[in-house]
């Protein structure tokens, strides 16, 4: 296992110029120290012996009760409209501002 130390401040600036996050001075001494806390966990987690587990796709076993899958009645399309604060209902949408783009 190795032993991180903090990050370098200029790694530590640039994973929060990709998340696009302003940092102050002790922000970036605490993010590069936790950082290096997530990076040397991960490295402990890769030294784990995994050779005899069986890969799964989900963490529920094969005998989990899961109900089964059926259609029911769901609330008419004009209802759901009605109690939105602007509804498109000629179109059948909700009608949401913008929040990707110009």
């Amino acid at each position: 296992m190795s032993v991180r130390g903090p990050l370098a401040l200029d790694e530590v600036d640039r994973i929060a110029a990709l998340a696009n996050l302003a940092l102050t001075e002790e922000e970036r001494a605490l993010f590069a120290r936790q950082l290096a806390d997530v990076l040397t966990y991960a490295e402990e987690i890769l030294q784990v012996d995994t050779a005899g587990v069986a890969p799964t796709a989900h963490v529920l076993d094969e005998d989990s009760q899961l109900r089964e899958d059926a259609a029911v009645p769901c609330l008419p399309r004009d209802r759901a409209l009605a109690n939105a604060p602007d509804p498109a209902p000629g179109a059948g949408f909700f009608r949401v501002p913008r929040v990707i783009g110009g």
